[in-house]
């Protein structure tokens, strides 16, 4: 008898039931964010999601200049469409390139394509019409506007009512903005009809700004919060020497930071990516978290440790370190 394949809690985002798990695969190590990754360790990767429960995928063409979007499409073609949740972004078109774009945005590996921003209507529609084709699908369950945060006036004057229509029209379930700042991300909230917003590093054990009054505002107005970088670029997976934080290397006042609150979680038998993949569920607002990962045993530690049980008590002792800024 063949072994069933473990379950996600799933949770409601949007107004018609979509559902989403409450570990969402991320998409951008995929795309080579920060150095390569070969097709077949790409495709492995999302086997070992699947098979360890993740239904729900976020990508975007800003990913590996549209890498990540082929990718996943290529992995989802062989599964049931109504098994799946994804969700890509709108606000960067690709065009062809002859420069060299080795390491642009931090992704390795990439085709020779560039970004051009564009929150135009006619922008977010042939954005979606492209990575539909990448994806290799007739629609996606989530549309995110993506790092929009210089860009208020179009977002908000022509690429928001663009996505408002599709979703009035069913070609998407669910509409949002995905950003990682938030204070302008409060402000597209208030302004907005949103079904979910995509908060990056700003919900995580080093850095809470979203809790100020951003995911409070998404409470009071309904708004699921997905929540990203909860490893803050990697620090709060292995706070050693060389990690990231922020996409940049992590100053030595910050690898301190995160070497504290591992000594916390050590008392506690729980270990650090646990707590950092945990604690921004805490926050009413918050659905679920996206992680992405780059190998198969990455994924599968980090499902791993999603699931383990993380006392409140130990999140005290963090809170009362004040090391979140």
């Amino acid at each position: 008898m063949a072994a069933l394949t473990p379950k996600l809690p799933r949770v409601a985002i949007g107004r018609d039931g979509l559902e989403v798990t409450t570990l969402i695969f991320g998409g951008a190590p995929i795309g080579g964010l920060f150095e390569a990754v070969e097709e077949d360790v790409a495709r492995a990767t999302l086997e070992a999601a699947w098979a360890v429960g993740v239904r729900a995928f976020d990508t975007a063409p800003h990913y590996g200049v549209g890498l990540s979007e082929r990718r996943l499409g290529d992995f989802l073609a062989d599964r049931p469409r109504e098994e799946f949740v994804l969700c890509t972004k709108v606000g960067r078109l690709l065009v062809a390139s002859e420069d060299d774009v080795a390491g642009v945005d931090e992704f390795h590996g990439t085709p020779r394509l560039a970004r051009v921003r564009d929150y135009t209507r006619d922008g977010v529609l042939a954005s979606l019409e492209a990575s539909l084709k990448r994806l290799r699908v007739d629609r996606v369950d989530l549309a995110l506007i993506h790092d929009a945060e210089e860009h208020e006036r179009g977002a908000l004057g022509q690429a928001y009512p663009a996505l408002e229509e599709l979703r009035a029209a069913g070609v998407v379930r669910a509409i949002g903005f995905g950003m990682n700042h938030a204070e302008a991300l409060e402000r597209f909230v208030r302004q907005t009809d949103l079904d979910c917003i995509l908060i990056a590093g700003r919900c995580s054990l080093l850095d809470s700004t979203a809790a100020v009054s951003l995911l409070p505002e998404c409470a009071r107005r309904g708004v699921a919060a997905l929540v990203g970088g909860v490893f803050g670029s990697g620090v709060l997976a292995d706070p050693r020497p060389g990690a990231r934080y922020n996409y940049a290397p992590a100053s030595a006042g910050v690898i301190e930071r995160a070497a504290q609150i591992r000594a916390v979680c050590d008392r506690y038998g729980v270990s650090l990516r646990a707590a950092a993949m945990r604690f921004p569920l805490r926050a009413p607002a918050v659905r679920a978290i996206v992680v992405g990962a780059r190998s198969p045993q990455e994924i599968r530690e980090d499902v791993s440790d999603f699931r383990a049980s993380v006392p409140d008590a130990l999140f005290d002792e963090i809170v009362d370190l004040g090391v979140a800024s």
